[in-house]
């Protein structure tokens, strides 16, 4: 029998570490962190790890709520693989965009395309009057 944590410090645990990781991703949103920055993927990667190191030991304190890690009920076992799914989920969620950001990145999509089609004009506009002087 293998045994991590006791029963109360494991379940404990358990239902304290997905408050807080909730709290976090709210403000993770709310600061717009995971679109900061010049290396961006290297933000998402470090993230990424996060979670995956969070359900991880997620999964490992949900499996020792009785009080050993192994061998463990199959019900403890699916408990855990829910719970792991579930973090997951709520990551890619949490990196996908609002609608408002979506809504920001087309206006500034419009407004860099109209201002290059300005500088394209003003330089067709030179180069038609350079012609003209030969």
């Amino acid at each position: 029998m293998i045994s991590l944590f006791d029963t109360a410090t494991a379940t404990a645990l358990a239902q304290i570490l997905p408050v807080l990781l909730l709290a976090l991703m709210v403000e993770l949103r709310r600061t717009e962190m995971h679109r900061r920055g010049r290396r961006i993927r290297v933000t998402r990667g470090v993230l990424a790890s996060f979670f995956g190191a969070f359900a991880i030991i997620e999964t490992v304190l949900v499996l020792s709520i009785d009080g050993r890690l192994y061998p463990f009920q199959l019900s403890d076992l699916i408990a855990a693989l829910i719970i792991f799914a579930l973090l997951w989920l709520l990551f890619v969620m949490s990196m996908v965009p609002s609608r408002h950001e979506r809504e920001k990145a087309a206006r500034a999509k419009k407004q860099s395309t109209a201002a290059q089609g300005e500088s394209d004009d003003a330089a067709d506009d030179a180069d038609d009057s350079s012609d003209d002087e030969l």
